[in-house]
């Protein structure tokens, strides 16, 4: 266990950062998610509204270090063009 303040500091900023990082991760994963299954029904406008939400969490968590930016590229990239094929 951490002795200085500091370092107790610190380990309760790290606790609070894991379970922002954790919920964070969990929405952006059910949001990809949703896509994926309405492309996999093929119901495009369901897929166009999911993806419409998913875009905007995406960009978020990849500006926030979350994930790479170029996995939220290619998360994006992808679905787009799996909606448009439908």
């Amino acid at each position: 266990m951490a002795n200085s303040p500091q370092a107790r500091k610190r380990a309760r900023q790290a606790e609070v950062r894991r379970q922002r990082n954790t919920s964070q991760r969990s929405m952006m994963r059910t949001k990809v998610k949703r896509v994926f299954k309405a492309i996999e029904e093929g119901d495009k406008t369901t897929a166009e509204t999911a993806l419409k939400e998913a875009v905007p969490v995406l960009d978020h968590m990849a500006r926030k270090g979350l994930i790479h930016k170029n996995k939220a590229a290619r998360y994006k990239s992808r679905f787009n063009a799996q909606v448009r094929a439908l």
